[in-house]
């Protein structure tokens, strides 16, 4: 009997041993007459920290950074595999990198912003981007007032001042300031902004704004310069991109005219505002405070702003939430799939001429 009893176990074994061979075999050769389509990656993008493993099934990642090779000899030795690169935003995509892929079809950036492609390039070779979009909106809104009522409560002070001790030692923190009633001007009305006030309206905040163009959504005050708006109110939250036209755009003349008890938040990108202008008025007093998610030389951030009591920092993390890079990566996912399938991108940039 127990002789029986093993030479159907073995039998039972092998049988199972063949089926995950031929399982192996199959899914092999599936491959071979499915190949994954090809995407180049010229910087690991921060969404494949966590969710690598799901793209890579889908698609064959070519890591630039992986290889010994120089970039160009990189670029030059899979130039006509290449249909699409997977970018993010600080990782540049130059017309010298879109030139040396004659295949190239597609850019798919993890990014809202797009200051990082060249647009004009893209346009010229018919190479179609697809972005983020308004995916990130909600988020980068959160952190913008999140930012605002830490710099106008002292929240993060606060805590720097029981935790070090200072509560037992030196008595009672200093006071914080109201949201509630501020007048608050939003550079950049777009999506982000948008949601920014929709969230400061219940606290009681008027809000303002300046935009490239004035919009009949809305009721909001609007100023089409932005030292204008500055000077009517007391806190400038910047939402706008960053381009040629935006780039130090809050200058010290903003600056000066947001004045003394005038906070800035910036969740757009750190190079719209002068940095070290904008350090040189924190540090003379010419402006309260400041919360910051952005910086112009990120990740490097000037010492001076760590030290100032009156400064949130935050590092560039309003867009990464668990739930928005699950939706990122299916975003990711169906735009490169439509693209491979000769289907409309999920979420185009309209690549105006």
């Amino acid at each position: 009997m127990c002789g029986i009893l093993i030479i159907l176990f073995f039998g039972n074994l092998l049988q199972t041993l063949k089926m995950d061979c031929n399982g192996y075999h199959q899914e092999n050769h599936d491959q071979n007459l499915f190949p994954k389509p090809k995407v180049l990656v010229l910087e690991p993008p921060p969404v494949f920290k966590y969710h690598e493993d799901k793209l890579s099934q889908k698609f064959h990642f070519l890591k630039a950074w992986d290889s010994p090779l120089p970039l160009d000899q990189f670029l030059t030795t899979h130039a006509h595999s290449v249909q699409a690169i997977l970018s993010h935003g600080t990782c540049p995509v130059t017309n010298s990198t879109i030139r040396l892929l004659p295949s190239l079809g597609l850019i798919v950036t993890t990014s809202s912003g797009l200051n990082q492609i060249d647009l004009q390039e893209c346009r010229r070779r018919g190479v179609s981007v697809a972005y983020a979009g308004s995916l990130f909106s909600a988020d980068v809104a959160d952190i913008a007032v999140g930012l605002l009522i830490d710099a106008l409560r002292k929240i993060s002070a606060g805590n720097r001042y029981v935790t070090q001790g200072l509560w037992a030692n030196n008595g009672d923190f200093s006071l914080g300031s109201k949201l509630g009633g501020r007048k608050v001007g939003i550079v950049g009305l777009g999506s982000i902004g948008l949601e920014v006030g929709k969230r400061l309206e219940p606290f009681g905040c008027n809000i303002l704004y300046s935009s490239r163009n004035k919009k009949s959504s809305v009721s909001y005050p609007y100023y089409s310069n932005v030292c204008e708006l500055a000077a009517n109110c007391e806190v400038l939250i910047i939402c706008c991109e960053l381009n040629d036209q935006t780039r130090h755009m809050i200058n010290k003349e903003v600056l000066l005219a947001l004045g003394k008890k005038g906070l800035i938040i910036n969740v757009g990108r750190g190079a719209i505002i002068d940095e070290q202008e904008m350090v040189r008025c924190l540090m003379q007093g010419e402006i309260a405070g400041a919360g910051l998610d952005v910086f112009e030389n990120e990740p490097h951030v000037p010492s001076e702003l760590i030290a100032l009591d009156n400064v949130v920092l935050s590092p560039h993390r309003a867009v990464h939430t668990e739930e928005t890079l699950m939706a990122l990566v299916e975003l990711v996912i169906g735009n490169l799939e439509a693209f491979f399938s000769n289907k409309p991108l999920l979420s185009p940039v309209i690549l105006d001429e």
